[in-house]
């Protein structure tokens, strides 16, 4: 993910700033373009949640490094509506800062217009899907295993 977000610190759920190379590594990674305000944003999110967490208890019981983060890339209208949004629906993934101007510059590169949109790419940004949500919704957990064989990364994950 260093060529998506190499350089840049992504926060948690708590506040907690972590550097996004090192947390990212060898992961696919869904960009998750949302906001609070919107009811489609909340409809999906605790979707994603369930899905989230599935991933990272499973590679937990195996004892192993999740292979999946999401990072949050907020639409909403201030910190204090991303922080809410966060706290009140969002799983333990991590976000672009609110005040951090690359997520103007994401929301462009992938052409969002409308949200909730989740975005999954690879380590250097180039889109696997932009069709995440619609995937999730339709295949579940199933469509994992083909974001893992495009993304080349954790070819040796079941599951």
């Amino acid at each position: 993910m260093v060529d998506l977000l190499g350089g840049r610190h992504l926060v948690t759920r708590e506040g907690r700033a972590v550097e996004a190379e090192a947390a990212l590594q060898n992961k696919v990674v869904a960009l998750y373009f949302a906001a609070g305000r919107c009811a489609p944003s909340r409809d999906f999110t605790p979707l994603l949640c369930e899905f989230y967490a599935a991933l990272v208890g499973e590679a937990r019981r195996r004892r192993r490094p999740a292979p999946f983060e999401v990072v949050f890339v907020s639409s909403d209208g201030s910190v204090h509506e991303m922080l809410a949004f966060m706290r009140e629906l969002h799983g333990d993934w991590l976000a672009l800062p609110f005040h951090d101007p690359y997520r103007h510059e994401l929301k462009k590169r992938y052409n969002i217009t409308t949200i909730p949109k989740l975005v999954i790419v690879k380590h250097n940004g180039e889109v696997i899907t932009n069709k995440g949500r619609k995937q999730i919704r339709e295949r579940g957990l199933a469509c994992f295993q083909d974001w893992v064989e495009v993304a080349e990364v954790f070819q040796n994950f079941s599951g």
